[in-house]
């Protein structure tokens, strides 16, 4: 049976709330906000956390360059099969908690760029500390982290890892979201 998006996000909400994190995909105002913090035109590594069923990974596909390498990390095995069906020259892995295991597994160095749809605040710490460092070690140096949540309660640990450039909030989103952009320190 072929469900549609909204249904089939709802139906993953309902048997595992912790990891979807919302009751409806990300809205594509929200999508758009995350895309429009980066600089297309030099960016040739993309990374996307928890890409659902593709909200933002659609709009994703339109802004990238030709030369872009982008790899998905989605857990959810029937949604990450949709992604990879839609993007087939896009690496598409199941589990974030691997992301520096992946990037070794399929030659990519440093990336510039990684968006993050994962509930953060939803893991435990040890979770959100891990997950957090390997955003880090996966990121060139000045590269960016940016990632929505439905709170405010990430500033400080990300302030501890990350120069936070900006904080916005995008109404025209179910919850509304809080958009983070995350800058690697340049040691």
């Amino acid at each position: 049976m072929n469900i549609n998006q909204p249904l089939l996000f709802l139906k993953k909400y309902i048997q595992d709330p912790k990891y979807v994190g919302s009751l409806v995909p990300s809205s594509r105002f929200l999508a758009k906000r995350m895309l429009d913090q980066v600089s297309w035109e030099h960016t040739k590594t993309v990374i996307e956390l928890g890409s659902g069923t593709g909200a933002i990974s659609r709009l994703l596909a339109k802004r990238l360059t030709p030369k872009t390498k982008v790899m998905i990390f989605e857990k959810d095995e029937q949604m990450r099969g949709r992604i990879k069906n839609d993007y087939p020259d896009w690496i598409c892995e199941g589990d974030a908690l691997q992301l520096l295991w992946q990037l070794e597994k399929h030659n990519m160095q440093k990336v510039d760029c990684i968006f993050s749809g994962l509930p953060f605040f939803n893991f435990s710490a040890d979770m959100r500390l891990h997950l957090i460092r390997q955003c880090i070690a996966a990121l060139k140096p000045g590269g960016l982290l940016i990632a929505f949540q439905y709170s405010l309660q990430m500033r400080r640990l990300l302030s501890e890892y990350f120069e936070i450039e900006r904080i916005s909030l995008v109404p025209l989103n179910f919850p509304p979201a809080f958009v983070y952009v995350c800058r690697k320190r340049v040691e």
